[in-house]
């Protein structure tokens, strides 16, 4: 019976109760006599003929309850098919169909792991489509791969182009369970990850991209946004996000290192006027080569380990920096793809190159982890490296050249927005 109708019920003082087909009878019984003087019913008395009115009233109230129950199933299965049809065609614009599947994405669509896969998917194809059309139309090669320990995924190679020389976008999103030296480098990171059996479950899901450009007055840039969550062995969950964005010029143009670093400073900004400058610091520190003495490039920003102030804030301000890849970055490529350059600026721009070299492969954390990650695919991993470098014996740059010129700030990082 209906909560509905038991209120009704009790309202009416108790006076009825249902026999087995549901008929309502008066506890005292029904009377025999004829019909009164004032035109009742037989048997029924003015108070009872209320009463059945109300039944009849809760009667088409349930009825009515019921339609409404119906028509809020179908305004329901038109939603989650308009969801459906828009995760359809949200995925029907990516490079390559996801790696999980649409069926899966569906069926766990709220999940933290889900939405950023969509992300990371979204990124690669806005990034590679403004790439290929500043390109005069270059294709990628689209290569997609399967990791046999479970999940796998899509590289983008752009080689030999008209303004790159090789420009890589790779998407992977991982799981099973964390090599014994990839935990180990976590936990060297303050993760306190308690295995049980020895074995620690693990997914693990970003995008990362390097683009080398020929024109020695394009700058490289290379960013990556990522999400780790890991199972412990009480069944509880650690999760955080990490990544950046960092340029890497030959030559200093100061215009341009003001653009990309407003440009960065203004996704920070939309979320805490505090993360530009943490995370910008943090840039200039990680992608420091310590045999060299000089950074890497002219920095960006980068943060790691991300877990606060809660998942879904952590996951907009994500959201918000790969957002600013293309502004930050695509207008610088189109203000100097032409500009002329020498065989002596070629030959700089080699050198500068070598150097990338050696932080990727001697610092670089992701890197390590990909080669520490077993099943890893190491020509996505190696992407990130050159066609061409160049190493020379004690080269050094002559005094108040534009060559040292950059490498002063390689040295000593400035601020570039205030």
């Amino acid at each position: 019976m209906s909560l509905l109708l038991q209120q009704l019920l009790r309202g009416a003082g108790g006076a009825l109760r249902l026999c087995p087909r549901g008929r309502a009878v008066s506890r005292r019984g029904l009377s025999s006599s004829s019909s009164s003087a004032s035109g009742g019913r037989a048997g029924v008395r003015p108070g009872q003929r209320s009463l059945l009115a109300g039944l009849a009233g809760a009667a088409a109230a349930l009825a009515g309850l019921g339609l409404v129950r119906r028509a809020e199933m179908v305004s329901r299965g038109s939603v989650e098919q308009e969801d459906e049809d828009e995760l359809s065609r949200r995925c029907g614009g990516f490079m390559a169909p996801p790696v999980s599947g649409l069926q899966q994405l569906r069926s766990r669509r709220q999940a933290m792991r889900s939405r950023m896969e969509l992300l990371i998917m979204e990124t690669q194809s806005q990034v590679c489509r403004a790439l290929a059309q500043v390109d005069r139309g270059a294709a990628f090669t689209v290569d997609r791969w399967e990791r046999k320990e479970g999940g796998g995924g899509i590289s983008c190679v752009l080689q030999d182009g008209n303004i790159f020389e090789k420009a890589g976008v790779n998407v992977s999103v991982v799981f099973g369970h964390l090599s014994e030296e990839a935990a180990k480098q976590m936990r060297s990171r303050g993760k306190s990850l308690k295995a049980k059996n020895g074995k620690l479950p693990f997914c693990a899901m970003g995008v990362s991209s390097v683009i080398h450009p020929k024109n020695p007055h394009v700058p490289t840039i290379h960013f990556n946004y990522r999400y780790f969550e890991i199972e412990e062995a009480d069944g509880t969950k650690q999760w955080w996000f990490g990544g950046g964005t960092d340029l890497t010029p030959t030559y200093l143009n100061k215009e341009d290192a003001v653009h990309f670093h407003k440009t960065l400073k203004e996704a920070c900004d939309q979320h805490n006027p505090e993360l530009y400058p943490k995370y910008k610091k943090w840039c200039d520190d990680y992608f420091y080569i310590k045999h060299r003495g000089e950074r890497r490039g002219i920095g960006g920003i980068f943060f790691d380990d991300l877990d606060s102030p809660s998942k879904e804030e952590a996951f907009q301000f994500v959201q918000s920096c790969a957002e600013a890849i293309v502004p930050c970055y695509i207008p610088i490529v189109k203000k100097h793809s032409h500009d002329s350059f020498t065989p002596d600026e070629k030959l700089w721009q080699q050198l500068r190159r070598g150097r990338y070299v050696e932080f990727n492969l001697v610092y670089d954390r992701g890197t390590k982890f990909g080669l520490a990650t077993p099943g890893s695919r190491i020509e996505s991993i190696l992407m990130s490296l050159p066609l061409t470098a160049r190493w020379e014996y004690m080269h050094t740059p002559p005094e108040k050249s534009r060559e040292a010129e950059i490498l002063a700030v390689l040295r000593n990082p400035k601020d570039w927005v205030h």
